[in-house]
């Protein structure tokens, strides 16, 4: 909103300025899920293939209470657009869940899919989408995030880490985009 507010400022026309905050799903299962493999009972077993959908769920609440704010209607009327939140790495990895968990499971309105052409292939061929499968969970969201925590399991340590790699591994792929433009522009001249 900082940056809508500095555009209006400037004199910009906000109605052309769009963008998305991508919320990784799959990441997230990946690690807490190995963290509670080494947990090793059955309770925490029981809570693998959640943690997931609870973070993009409980990413939906706040963009639901951002975008209700007065900052933000003041925006809205000078024709700003809300910030979608974008699923990311929604490519289920286990092979003991639904291939369309993270699609039929993360329905909102305003909401962007960027799953893999397999998810989207299983999607088209028989996944269920039921409607809106966000709006409404987060207590329970809340719930499953305490249950891991209970099994000793430090979601914010999860997130700063999947963060500090997620970052790395775009600074990885800017180098190599740069290198490779460098290599063509060298190779034309």
């Amino acid at each position: 909103m900082l940056g809508l507010e500095e555009a209006l400022e400037n004199g910009k026309d906000l109605s052309t300025i769009h963008s998305v905050a991508s919320f990784f799903v799959s990441r997230v299962d990946t690690e807490i899920d190995k963290r509670l493999d080494a947990v090793g009972t059955d309770e925490a077993k029981a809570l693998k293939g959640k943690a997931g959908l609870a973070n993009a769920r409980l990413a939906y609440q706040i963009y639901e209470e951002q975008f209700s704010t007065e900052r933000w209607k003041r925006l809205a009327t000078a024709g700003a657009n809300p910030q979608r939140p974008l699923w990311a790495s929604t490519g289920v990895k286990d092979p003991n869940l639904p291939d369309t968990l993270y699609v039929t499971e993360l329905v909102a309105p305003n909401t962007v899919n960027t799953m893999p052409e397999k998810t989207l292939d299983a999607t088209y061929d028989h996944g269920e989408v039921t409607g809106d499968t966000v709006t409404g969970t987060y207590q329970e969201s809340n719930e499953l995030l305490d249950a891991i925590a209970e099994q000793g399991i430090s979601y914010q340590d999860v997130v700063e880490q999947l963060e500090t790699e997620g970052l790395d591994k775009f600074d990885k792929s800017w180098t190599e985009l740069l290198e490779t433009v460098r290599t063509a522009l060298d190779n034309a001249r």
